[in-house]
């Protein structure tokens, strides 16, 4: 412990000094594939019947070339903005991890899990039709990391084939690397629990073919087939446990796959709370006990999230529950968006349906909860006062959920309650004229004496809509000056709090497009700079910023594939 708390008590300059503070819990402490290979050689899709992880070895990209690091993270990390394009950094993170130095691992690790969709357990993506072959695909995990403290477990996104990659190639593309790099910075900046960004390197000689979009094509689904760069993007979080993944385990030990299955469970739940939950569940409880607290706690944290993210307008568009942090943040940015026109059907993901819609999320969230309520309930089959308590949690989540939504909705108006009578008329006046979500909160965070700032966000107009805007402002206004919690504020003091809970800036879709195309060209300057304006999302930037960033979206953005809409994660 005397070399971890000697190495966090300076910058880290080195990928020496970063081994130094391996520390590998999930290796260590879980159960390892039993037909794994030792050598970590494990790319090709096979069954994983037992075990919590598979060793993978990643598979490196060609000739890695920088393109851009998280300088605030690695701020609060402690490293040296140098580490980034360091060789033997780059060399590691862009897969290569054959060479590291010692404590640190010369192989990854990949995890099963299982999948459901709203609530519906499913198999059939699994390409053995047994749910065996589902998991980490093209995610490889190669370092876990005690840093001033805190855990963190560093994944590679795009690492290669792994057992689990169910005949895929293993890759991810430049596009999709850069917006996931910008968004969860993005997302962290707005205050919202989320996984992080590292770094990003890109092959400068290695493509793979994916489906995609010709120029201006409205087509819901991809009409063309091109070659894109290969990148890898590694992404942090204090784990990537998700629901899915208690669930494999839930499932095993309800069926009874295997004789330790049971045990499995057990270990994977344990440690969960370990990784995540040691702040708020004493380790000294006995196994019933932490399993109810683990739900109580992983409900706060999840309405929390969800309500976060309709607050900033952020849709997920794709809420498996493999793709549900137990941790309660944000982990997934496939065929994610942030809604430019309000609406509560909004959903990027031409597949996703309107079970995954913006404001569909909490019903989503909850279906993800009561699986994991059914993957916790075996281990509380002897104990039937626990197993009620459980049921207790589970059943009140639409509860929690609708409350941390009107606190949200109140927040946001600037209230200090939640009034349903005038968020209804909001919510009908916002659908009728095409609002812009971000720009109208900003504006209305101004307080302003009419509602000609408000028209800002306006798609659409007329005279009849302004007189009933101009009706609903003059409602707004009275209960803001008759708002008991803020009668002794003044407007500016208002205003400054709102502008803190309503961003000004929203990592829109047609902000990054223009980003990646020059990134396929070795241009990068336009991704440090939508890193720049993204990651001070309440801040009132340059009159340059402004005029580029705050702005409705351009008509002939509309239904254009790649714009408004996606057909799939690449």
């Amino acid at each position: 412990m005397n070399q971890l708390s000697e190495a966090t008590s300076s910058t880290v300059i080195s990928l020496e000094a970063l081994v130094k503070l391996a520390n590998y819990s999930l290796m260590d402490t879980l159960d390892c594939d039993p037909d794994a290979k030792e050598s970590g050689v494990d790319h090709a899709p096979r069954q994983v019947f037992s075990g919590h992880y598979v060793p993978v070895k990643p598979t490196p990209i060609d000739s890695p070339e920088y393109v851009v690091h998280s300088k605030n993270f690695f701020r609060e990390l402690g490293f040296a903005d140098s580490l980034a394009k360091s060789d033997d950094f780059m060399r590691m993170f862009s897969g290569d991890i054959s060479n590291v130095p010692e404590p640190m691992r010369k192989i990854g690790w990949a995890s099963g899990y299982a999948l459901s969709i709203f609530g519906t357990e499913y198999i059939q993506q699994c390409p053995f039709q047994t749910g065996n072959g589902y998991g980490d695909g093209r995610a490889i995990s190669v370092l876990e990391a005690v840093i001033k403290g805190q855990r963190w477990e560093m994944q590679l996104k795009g690492g290669g084939r792994t057992p689990y990659c169910r005949g895929a190639d293993g890759r991810a593309v430049l596009r999709s690397s850069i917006r996931e790099f910008l968004a969860q910075e993005h997302m962290h900046s707005l205050g919202v629990p989320t996984s992080r960004s590292l770094s990003l390197y890109v092959s400068k000689t290695e493509q793979v073919q994916r489906p995609w979009y010709s120029q201006g094509s409205h087509s819901k689904d991809p009409d063309i087939l091109i070659s894109e760069p290969v990148a890898i993007s590694t992404r942090v979080a204090p784990s990537f446990i998700r629901v899915g993944q208690l669930e494999l385990f839930g499932r095993r030990a309800r069926n009874k796959e295997h004789p330790k299955a049971l045990q499995e469970l057990e270990k994977i739940v344990l440690h969960s709370i370990i990784r995540e939950y040691s702040d708020v569940i004493d380790n000294n409880l006995t196994t019933a006990e932490k399993v109810v607290l683990l739900a109580h706690e992983f409900r706060n944290r999840l309405t929390s999230l969800i309500a976060n993210w309709i607050r900033v307008g952020f849709s997920q568009g794709n809420f498996n529950s493999d793709n549900c942090a137990v941790g309660g943040f944000t982990l997934d940015y496939g065929p994610f968006g942030f809604c430019d026109v309000f609406d509560p059907h909004y959903q990027s993901w031409t597949g996703g349906g309107n079970h995954f819609a913006f404001l569909n999320q909490p019903v989503a969230a909850q279906r993800n909860f009561q699986m994991f309520c059914t993957a916790l309930r075996p281990l509380l089959v002897s104990h039937p006062d626990y197993l009620q308590q459980l049921h207790k949690i589970e059943s009140g989540f639409s509860k929690v959920m609708q409350t941390e939504m009107e606190k949200m909705w109140a927040a946001k108006l600037g209230l200090g309650i939640f009034h349903s009578a005038l968020f209804s008329q909001l919510g009908t006046l916002m659908v009728q004229t095409s609002v812009d979500y971000t720009i109208f909160f900003r504006e209305l965070s101004t307080v302003p004496d009419d509602i000609a700032p408000l028209k800002k966000s306006f798609y659409k107009n007329s005279e009849e809509i302004d007189k009933r805007w101009s009706e609903w402002f003059t409602k707004w206004k009275s209960l803001i000056d008759g708002d008991n919690l803020y009668l002794a504020r003044s407007r500016e003091e208002l205003s400054s709090q709102m502008k803190l809970f309503n961003p000004k800036y929203s990592l829109r879709e047609w902000f990054v497009v223009p980003a990646y195309q020059q990134a396929t060209e070795g241009n990068y300057s336009l991704i440090r700079e939508l890193q720049e304006v993204m990651t001070q999302p309440y801040a009132e930037q340059s009159k340059e910023v402004e005029e580029k960033y705050y702005k409705l979206k351009p008509s002939e953005f509309f239904e254009v594939g790649g714009l408004s809409h996606l057909s799939c994660s690449s």
